[in-house]
């Protein structure tokens, strides 16, 4: 284990914890009051990634990297038993058994796999075996391109219907990206035949600049709610929530861009 190896660990934790926490309260003020057990479960996990999250911060790159290896597994815990409730709470809707709960099935199986990818990848942390470049390219573009697929549909579900002109671009972003993502899918399947840099390169060049569009309407977004010059269910945390994933895979985007180009090896993104 090396230095990268906590640099690694340290970024995903910080990132992937907050937005664990985040869930925690989105599920909670989804929820219906009688839910009391569900409820209280969400906030036990509210206080458990708080306390995750703090702990990130507390240390610092020049942790010993086993201490920092010991840290992942305990998070992989808290993750699977999040991810493990997320399971359980989108069952219990699919069966008609919260009526009434504003929450969408699709937002509860999303925030899950965002559970499965970050526990996911601590696994990898910790075993030393993250992707080959043009695996991981491809893979976390798949995975990303859905979520910001499902953002687009959720804000375009949750503006007041009157806000004509934004819910009408929150519906060309939700079809802008799941052709994106049908993309990402067939270079999945042509994996072997996919793995040139100049295809590689010419795939994360569309998705970058679709990206940041997405990037730049959901800031014009959050901004707007937070002057409340806009109506709309969005709670302004969610707003933020999902400007600053657009932010994260748009890092992720030209982190890859730069190791294609040679700039630096994938090991050391």
């Amino acid at each position: 284990m090396s230095d990268r190896f906590v640099t690694q660990s340290l970024d995903e934790i910080r990132f992937w914890s907050r937005i664990m926490k985040e869930h925690s309260l989105f599920i909670t003020l989804g929820l219906r009051c009688e839910d009391t057990q569900l409820i209280n479960e969400a906030q036990q996990f509210f206080r458990i990634f708080e306390q995750i999250e703090s702990q990130s911060h507390a240390f610092t790159l020049d942790t010993d990297p086993q201490q920092i290896a010991q840290f992942n597994a305990e998070v992989y815990n808290a993750v699977s038993h999040i991810w493990a409730y997320k399971r359980k709470l989108l069952g219990l809707i699919l069966q008609c058994r919260l009526p009434g709960a504003n929450l969408f099935p699709l937002l509860i199986d999303h925030i899950s796999r965002e559970a499965n990818f970050f526990r996911k990848r601590l696994t990898e942390l910790n075993q030393g075996q993250l992707e080959p470049l043009p695996d991981a390219i491809i893979d976390e573009n798949v995975f990303f391109l859905r979520i910001m697929a499902d953002h687009a549909k959720f804000i375009g579900h949750l503006l007041d219907p009157s806000e004509r002109k934004l819910v009408e671009q929150a519906k060309d972003f939700s079809h802008d990206f799941d052709q994106l993502l049908f993309q990402a899918r067939d270079l999945d399947s042509m994996r072997p035949q996919s793995q040139t840099a100049p295809l590689l390169s010419q795939f994360l060049d569309q998705n970058r600049v679709s990206v940041k569009s997405l990037r730049d309407f959901k800031k014009t977004a959050r901004d707007l709610i937070n002057e409340c010059r806009v109506k709309s269910i969005i709670h302004p945390l969610l707003a933020d929530h999902v400007f600053r994933e657009a932010e994260r895979f748009l890092a992720i985007i030209e982190m890859f861009e730069m190791a294609l180009k040679g700039k630096r090896s994938f090991d050391e993104c």
